[in-house]
């Protein structure tokens, strides 16, 4: 064999090693790209086995690489919403802020493009007392179809598109601000194609569609995961929204997001927006929240929910301390409404609420939610722990009044810093009776760098207990910390009202 033939043998060896170095890397990097849209982990490793590898090859052929499949079923369910009032049509580019003064989405309702991140509903927009574009989805053939309520509120005429391109009248039939849901009934149809909730929950991972209307264009579909459950962006008590990493922007308002199944895991209410445009976080109402608030809305025009009758605030690591628990959980009673069902039922100020019905509560807003998903009128059991024992109580739910709200915490109210120190925690103190009259010891002026400062106390504040004892004079509240001192406690409860709403502060005392 000659030198020519050798060479050129080993130059073919050597270019089907690398052919098949290059079929194992490409089998590795498609085995991982199915990986990443397959729900099984199992399907491949990285070190490309031929077991894993075939696994791989035959989930290529059952996985879709694109979502067309399911954008095809489910975009026809998706309408645009355009809100008229007083005849005219809000400019969708526009936004004037002195609107929305007062709202309970006051927060989202900011001008797009501030310096801060912030969060947006992606879909109002008012001048000179119009609305403009949204969208929406219909949830059944006849016609009844879900959107948010900052959409449509206040309309005076409501259309929507189909994906069809035709257009219809369409009729407010209830709103919820609390959530910022909406259903509307579109006239003229019985035949439309609709999308179905969902009755589980998304899972953090899972590949999730947005559709809707933004800046009016119309059926434009974005693709995302879901990348978190259970976020609270301070909207109101009963948040409770799926966070999807896709595009989302104005006028995608009230669509919906899918799942690879073609059914609605949520819908569409807020961006978080740096900059004006999408960052690819988006926020949205869970079906099962979306479930039960439309059933209300179609049956009655709106929404009834439980209520007990509390203030309640989350129970921190420094409360847990200072109260003796093991564990920072449940929801921490602050202040029971006089003559409800909690106080009748026996519950005082400062017990602890730590399930519902057999079921834990995790902290205040959990049981917020839980309360108001149920009827009222039902009958309900707590478990409460109160002054360290465990006990159960039950009670029958009110309604919840309209206007019952959390009421922010209130600035000083002008009153001379004049009255006994406490230097150790940073306050001046003086009776309250020289300020409104009340019980307790109001504080008349908060150093900025102490520890009461660090937690929000403020100037006008009223002591009310401090370890469990109330509080009439200055005096009071020096010796309830030195016997809290005296036990050696290394925080201090103390429970504060400002205005009409009252709290839990733990203050450190080793530190102090």
């Amino acid at each position: 064999m000659d030198q020519r033939n050798l060479v050129s043998r080993g130059q073919r060896t050597r270019s089907l090693f690398s052919a098949r170095k290059v079929a194992l890397m490409a089998s590795v990097v498609t085995g991982l790209a199915i990986y990443g849209m397959s729900a099984s982990p199992d399907r491949i490793d990285v070190f490309g086995s031929a077991a894993h590898a075939q696994s791989a090859s035959a989930a290529s052929a059952t996985q879709p690489m694109g979502f067309a499949d399911v954008v095809e079923r489910v975009k026809p369910s998706v309408i645009s919403v355009k809100v008229t009032m007083k005849d005219k049509v809000a400019d969708a580019s526009s936004k004037d802020e002195s609107d929305e003064k007062g709202s309970p989405m006051e927060r989202f309702f900011r001008q797009f493009g501030g310096p801060n991140g912030e969060f947006e509903n992606p879909g109002r927009n008012r001048r000179h007392g119009a609305m403009g574009q949204g969208s929406g989805f219909f949830i059944s053939a006849d016609g009844f179809a879900v959107t948010n309520n900052h959409v449509v509120e206040g309309a005076d005429k409501v259309e929507v598109t189909t994906d069809a391109g035709k257009t219809y009248t369409a009729k407010v039939v209830g709103s919820d601000p609390r959530t910022d849901l909406a259903l509307i009934k579109v006239e003229g149809g019985s035949d439309f194609p609709f999308a179905k909730l969902s009755a589980g929950k998304a899972r953090i991972g899972d590949w999730v569609l947005a559709v809707g209307n933004p800046f009016g264009l119309g059926g434009t579909v974005t693709a995302g995961i879901v990348s978190a459950n259970g976020r609270d962006i301070g909207s109101g008590p009963y948040d409770d929204f799926i966070q999807i990493d896709a595009p989302v922007n104005k006028g995608n308002s009230g669509g919906p997001t899918f799942n690879m199944q073609g059914e609605v895991v949520g819908v569409n209410t807020a961006i978080y927006s740096p900059s004006g445009g999408s960052v690819g976080i988006a926020f949205s109402i869970p079906a099962n929240t979306v479930k039960s608030v439309v059933a209300q809305l179609k049956d009655k025009g709106n929404v009834s929910r439980g209520w007990i009758g509390v203030q309640v605030q989350p129970v921190t690591q420094d409360i847990a301390d200072g109260m003796g628990l093991k564990q920072a959980q449940g929801a921490l009673v602050a202040d029971p409404q006089k003559d409800g069902p909690a106080a009748k039922a026996g519950i005082e100020a400062g017990d602890v609420i730590t399930a519902v019905n057999g079921e834990p509560v995790k902290d205040a807003r959990e049981l917020a939610r839980v309360i108001g998903g149920l009827a009222p009128g039902s009958t309900v059991k707590l478990d409460v722990l109160q002054k360290g024992k465990s006990k159960v109580v039950s009670m029958t739910l009110g309604k919840l009044p309209n206007d019952k709200q959390a009421k922010a915490d209130i600035e000083g109210d002008g009153k001379p810093a004049q009255g006994t120190d406490v230097p150790r925690l940073g306050l001046t103190l003086a009776p309250a009776d020289k300020a409104d009259g009340k019980d307790g010891v109001v504080i008349a002026k908060v150093e900025p760098k102490s520890a009461a400062a660090d937690r929000g106390v403020k100037k006008g504040d009223v002591i009310l207990e401090v370890a469990g004892k109330n509080i009439a004079k200055p005096g009071d509240v020096a010796d309830a910390l030195e016997a809290a001192r005296t036990d050696k406690k290394s925080s201090v409860l103390m429970r504060l009202r400002s205005g009409d709403a009252s709290r839990y502060v733990a203050l450190p005392l080793a530190n102090s």
